[in-house]
């Protein structure tokens, strides 16, 4: 993945952005540069975005994430940066459509899933264009979208390392009550309805119909009820 030959690139320097573009082939760099040659505003770092030193290429703050993103590394590598790159601000991909309703999804919704509720926790998602595959030549055999992300604080105060456990475990097996995904990270039957219900929580209810504050409301009850996950 990368800038590969600038076709976004260049535009983007044209339209008088700032631009850093990362190319991960080096067997393109040669010829990307020279692409590049007349924008100086453009630096180019021929790292995979993966396990790029976001922190050291990202000089200051305001900066904007445009990309077209492969469908293997588009949901590590937003996560990614959504929890560990804050000098981006905000964020406009391009991805494949399922991933992108997953990104985007809320309670109840198909596509909703433990993606969606990471993304939830580090930023507003929308769909903000639907692009069919008949743009493309050749023609891929999926649509895409395209996705904003705007970073906020994380809308809920309990620690994440258990936050994100309890929704893992919920997520684990699809379909199943959020009571026995609940039994399986250590607590008796008695406990888990005690604190589900507490929550609001019926123990029979799904996952998949929970939002971020019911699961931050779960894992602070757990932690009270001395679980350590």
């Amino acid at each position: 993945m990368g800038a590969g030959l600038g076709s976004l690139t260049v535009p983007l320097a044209e339209a008088g952005c700032r631009v850093l573009a990362v190319e991960s082939d080096p067997a393109l760099a040669p010829a990307l540069r020279e692409v590049l040659a007349p924008h100086p505003s453009v630096r180019l770092e021929v790292v995979d975005a993966m396990r790029a030193d976001w922190g050291a290429l990202l000089r200051g703050t305001g900066w904007a994430m445009v990309s077209n993103l492969p469908y293997h590394v588009s949901v590590p590598l937003l996560v990614g940066m959504l929890d560990g790159v804050p000098a981006i601000e905000r964020y406009l991909v391009m991805v494949q459509r399922e991933v992108g309703e997953r990104l985007v999804a809320h309670p109840g919704q198909e596509a909703f899933g433990a993606v969606s509720l990471r993304v939830a926790y580090r930023a507003e998602a929308a769909i903000v264009r639907r692009v069919p595959a008949s743009v493309f030549w050749p023609a891929p055999n999926v649509d895409s979208v395209l996705v904003r992300l705007l970073p906020h604080p994380p809308p809920v105060e309990v620690d994440p390392v258990p936050l994100f456990r309890v929704i893992g475990e919920g997520f684990a097996e699809r379909r199943k009550t959020i009571g026995n995904a609940i039994r399986r990270l250590g607590p008796s039957h008695g406990v888990a309805v005690r604190v589900l219900r507490g929550c609001g929580v019926e123990p029979s209810e799904r996952a998949e119909r929970l939002g971020l504050g019911d699961f931050a409301r779960i894992a602070q009850a757990l932690l009270d009820e001395g679980w350590c996950p």
